[in-house]
């Protein structure tokens, strides 16, 4: 099963075009993209049903596609969960998932524009996992059943909010407006042969910068649920940005960012991919002075507290 947000509202996704979830159900759901996942057990089986495979189809217009999980409670994302990031960092490789947040209005669409508010914005394509119901105290074993589905991210980083000290902005400096493009659609877990290993990767106007596979990732999804499950409860409608492997614009030689005028491509085999313009925000190049590091500071990117996650 795939589902998407177009024109805001929820829809099936088949080869051929979509179905309104609303139009088709007669009510029982609501247009509401995120509402849905309250109910996702019974939503599931529903989309199963004649009502829903039978139904007329729409369009599907690229350009009016939106975040499939538009506002989740809780968005976690995982740092160093790719071998070869963790060597290019130049960190040891962590003993559990490192875990920070995103905020829910750094969130935007699979083909939305993105504002740069600096020149120092870096990309980190990843799968996401988008939570089914919740859960609390999971064995890794079991953590696939509280998987609602898949999609396709960018945890965009502005590395000069992210990094400054003594603290470490982590999730503000990934949290700017736009810096979480998501999907262009939710898969199910049974789409795929195997969702532990699925090609990803990104380009900028064609060059490609990443290239690997989640089977590559140092803690499996089921891992990451069993270890955040432990100390956190996670929600129906919750987001986990798993990871990103190497090749982020930080740590080139020389190093490498986002710039206005570019295109940003990413995507997972069997999801799909992510297009996003960027454009110079009111705050470029410079961005928040009031924040702003050094800048011998910011060239210190294997400095023991500024790995870049």
């Amino acid at each position: 099963m795939r589902t998407a947000t177009l024109n805001s509202r929820l829809v099936l996704v088949f080869p051929d075009g979509a179905v309104d979830v609303e139009k088709a159900s007669d009510g029982l759901f609501s247009s509401d993209p995120q509402a849905v996942f309250g109910r996702w057990a019974e939503f599931r089986d529903w989309a199963q049903s004649a009502a829903a495979t039978g139904h007329e189809r729409i369009a599907v217009v690229e350009q009016q596609l939106g975040a499939p999980v538009p506002r989740p409670r809780q968005v976690f994302a995982v740092g160093l969960n790719y071998a070869d990031h963790v060597a290019e960092s130049g960190v040891a490789v962590p003993e559990r998932p490192a875990v920070f947040t995103k905020y829910v209005t750094s969130l935007t669409g699979p083909y939305a524009t993105v504002e740069l508010p600096s020149a120092l914005v870096d990309w980190e394509v990843e799968l996401v996992a988008v939570i089914g119901r919740e859960a609390h105290r999971v064995a890794a074993s079991d953590a696939w059943q509280y998987v609602a589905g898949l999609m396709l991210g960018q945890d965009l980083s502005e590395r000069g909010i992210q990094l400054s000290g003594p603290a470490p902005q982590f999730s503000l400096g990934k949290s700017f407006p736009g810096f979480s493009p998501t999907g262009p659609v939710l898969v199910t877990p049974d789409e795929f042969d195997n969702p532990d290993d699925l090609a990803l990767g990104c380009a900028i106007d064609g060059e490609t910068m990443q290239d690997s596979r989640t089977s590559q990732m140092i803690f499996s999804v089921s891992q990451q649920i069993a270890w955040m499950s432990s100390i956190c409860t996670l929600l129906p409608g919750d987001l986990i940005f798993t990871g990103t492997p190497a090749g982020v614009g930080g740590a080139r030689n020389p190093r490498r960012f986002l710039a206005p005028g570019e295109e940003l491509r990413s995507w997972i085999d069997g999801i799909g991919e992510l297009r996003n313009p960027l454009v110079a925000g009111p705050t470029y190049p410079e961005g928040t002075q009031a924040v702003r590091p050094a800048a011998p500071h910011l060239s210190a990117y294997n400095h023991p507290h500024t790995e870049a996650l």
